[in-house]
């Protein structure tokens, strides 16, 4: 399921439409996808490097005996390297009928949002990340920007 822009949700039933997101934190920045994308959520898997691969793409996991592609989403999204000691967990994604296993930081909560308090894209979003990214979301004590798998596996 995908979010409707905003504008296109101003209507008289805006309100009654919702999303479940699952959030997860990359470099102390605040994500959500939707949780229809999702398939699993796991500890850091052992990685399998892949030689030659562009620099997001950690290596491959072995999930319940299918191999996955890992990416870092750090890498992917131009941020600075995991520290050592920073723990890192797998958001593993559903995309054009493949699992991929997207690196991040923390994973938070599943939670509901109503579609018609999605803003746009802020202008000021790095191009990068405004590729990948098709709204902001206002939590209480911050933003949430949400993400687009086909995107940001695609840019």
């Amino acid at each position: 399921m995908k979010i409707a822009s905003p504008q296109a949700l101003r209507g008289a039933n805006a309100s009654a439409l919702t999303e479940q997101l699952v959030t997860f934190v990359v470099d102390g920045q605040a994500f959500g996808i939707s949780a229809l994308t999702v398939r699993d959520v796991l500890r850091r898997q052992p990685l399998t490097r892949i030689p030659l691969a562009r620099a997001e793409i950690a290596g491959a996991i072995n999930l319940r005996g299918h191999i996955v592609s890992a990416i870092d989403l750090r890498a992917r999204l131009g941020m600075a390297p995991r520290p050592a000691n920073c723990p890192a967990m797998c958001v593993v994604v559903e995309h054009a009928g493949e699992s991929v296993c997207l690196i991040v930081d923390s994973v938070g909560d599943v939670i509901s949002v109503d579609c018609a308090e999605i803003e746009p894209n802020p202008a000021s979003l790095q191009p990068m990340w405004a590729q990948a990214a098709k709204g902001v979301h206002r939590a209480r004590d911050h933003l949430l920007l949400l993400l687009d798998v086909g995107q940001l596996l695609t840019f």
